[in-house]
Order: C-alpha cells, then structure tokens, then sequence
C-alpha cells in the first residue's frame, strides 16, 4: 500500500536533544526534536565504495536506489541482498550483487571511497568522467495536468513528518497522473531522500513511469541525473534548478519545473509535458 500521512508519533530518524531557548525575556531550558544524520557505508561483494551521510531509516530502500542510481546495478533483480550492521561509528550497508552486476569486483583505486556529506551527491568521485555520464533518453511521453502538479504540491508538507518535527530534513515524493502522493521518503541529503524514494518504488514493484516526481530541495545535475535513469519524465523542485541541470534535463527529454508551489512555478524544459488535459 502507499504510504499514509504521518501521525503525530515521532517518526524514526529523529533524537532528542536538550537545548537552552533564549528571548528577550528569559533563557528556558528545552528539549528538541532533531534529525539523526551518521556515516552510512556502503559495500559491494566486500568492496568499499563509499561513505554517506544519511538519516539512519528507510536504509533498505536507500542501498537500492543508490545502487541503481550510481550505476552499481543495472536492474533491481542484480542486487542479491542487503545486510544492514550497525557499527561503533555509524552503519555499514553490505551488498551481495551478481557477478554481471556494475558494482561487482569493485577496484578500491577507483572506487568512491571519500565520504560524501548530507548536501553531496558526487563528493569522493575521483575522475571528471564520472560526474558527465551520459543519460539515457526518457521514454516516457505523456503529459500530466498541471493542476494535477499543484496539488501534489500543495501536500507534500503533509508527508513530511520529520522535517515537520525537526525542520532539518528534504523530502522526495512520487505523486500519480491526478497528483495524488503515493510515496514519500525523507533524510537531511537530498540525493539520499530521492534514492531512498527510488528504492522504495522499486521495493513495492511500483514504476516511477506514469507519475510526478517531487522534491522539497533544488534541482542541481545529481537531481536530475537520478530522476532520469529512474524513468522519470517529470521532475518539479520547490527550490530552483542550476544551469547544468537545465541543460541535461532538455537533451534527455526531461520536464524540469523550479519554484515549484501551489500557486505556480517555472517550466525550464519541456513544458510539453504539462497540458491542461491528460493524455
């Protein structure tokens, strides 16, 4: 089933901490709800490839749509197993993946072994080929009402429990042709938030096919280039896209919408894509 809206249970992914509030009439000692953020390294078949930082839920759903979008597996049916290790230091994610898998028989000289921050989708790449990997062309031709973006738009908040309690997280969600969210995932790393969202789609044998892509930050290359090889064909930020992005969402046949909100936004590419009536 698709995910519910939040309750107001803490959602996992968030610590307490004491904190002294300060105003103007007094200092009062508090305690506030947090987002977690810790290492999260990922191995393939035993090879070291990289080190996230990551909001420690939704991990399952994060080593698969990583490994999809980095290019580590070219089909979910390629990764055998997920082992998640809690560890002194943070979480090791150990993988299992066919021998003619991407990510098989890793070599540590090459690989992404830096760690990449919460705000980082390519930190630790070590070649300036692998920023500029081509992207497929998106197959997907509908178009999508954008009444229909609106309103995903207008409750995504809704979906965002730990951001609501924490004010430290994004959120990327996958909304149907009416704009109805089905699927949602959070962490204080864009780039995690839509590759947890990849692998949960994937995980629940849901297409990102037929459906809006959202996302709570900006739209910069990494963005893009992950909705893409996921079979997006839209992809809307509430922030605003970069001119790198731009220019790879128009040669991939990507609808790239910035300042997304429910009053309106900007169509940088394709706009085609967005018609009044769904086809």
């Amino acid at each position: 089933m698709p995910d519910s809206p939040p309750s107001h249970t803490p959602p996992a992914g968030t610590a307490q901490r004491p904190l002294q509030r300060w105003r103007s009439e007094g200092q009062q000692p508090l305690v506030d709800v947090v987002a977690e953020e810790v290492p999260v390294a990922l191995r393939y078949n035993g090879a070291a490839f990289a080190v996230m930082m990551a909001t420690p839920c939704d991990l399952e759903d994060f080593a698969l749509g990583f490994s999809l979008s980095e290019g580590l597996i070219a089909t979910p049916s390629q990764l055998l197993s997920i082992d998640i290790h809690p560890q002194l230091e943070g979480i090791e994610l150990q993988m299992a993946v066919t021998d003619d898998a991407p990510g098989a028989g890793l070599d540590p000289a090459n690989g992404r072994l830096l760690p990449g921050r919460g705000g980082c989708g390519l930190c630790g790449t070590r070649q300036l080929e692998e920023v500029l990997r081509p992207l497929p062309e998106v197959r997907e031709r509908r178009t999508y009402s954008p009444a229909a973006l609106q309103r995903a738009l207008a409750t995504l908040v809704q979906h965002q429990p730990m951001n609501a309690v924490s004010g430290s997280t994004h959120a990327a969600a996958w909304a149907d042709a009416s704009g109805r969210i089905g699927w949602v995932r959070e962490d204080v790393g864009r780039h995690n938030a839509l590759d947890k969202l990849i692998g949960a789609l994937h995980h629940n044998e849901h297409t990102i096919e037929g459906g809006l892509l959202v996302i709570s930050s900006r739209a910069s290359y990494e963005m893009v280039s992950k909705a893409v090889r996921a079979g997006a064909s839209v992809l809307a930020a509430v922030s605003a896209p970069t001119a790198l992005a731009i220019d790879l969402a128009r040669g991939a046949g990507l609808c790239l919408v910035g300042f997304a909100r429910e009053s309106g936004f900007n169509v940088y590419t394709h706009p085609e894509r967005l018609q009044a009536n769904d086809k």
